[in-house]
């Protein structure tokens, strides 16, 4: 199970890392933000639902703090 969600995890930051140029400052902080998420939560031997949810904090955070980045410039 953990091989797939490591492989799904990897599949979607190659498809966001293909577009990465032509996003907003919070786009690319949230597909940074639920990369590291996803990571945090696989390393740390977490269950299912929890390295889920850590990809999907870690998007929201990452959404938020790209999207006050990008307004500052």
């Amino acid at each position: 199970m953990r091989t797939m969600v490591l492989l799904i995890a990897f599949a979607g930051m190659a498809c966001g890392c293909d577009q990465f140029d032509n996003m907003s400052s919070g786009q690319k902080g949230m597909v940074t933000g639920a990369a590291l998420g996803t990571g945090i939560g696989l390393v740390s031997g977490g269950s299912f639902g929890t390295v889920v949810g850590a990809g999907l904090i870690g998007g929201a955070v990452g959404y938020v703090g790209g999207t006050a980045i990008g307004n500052k410039n």
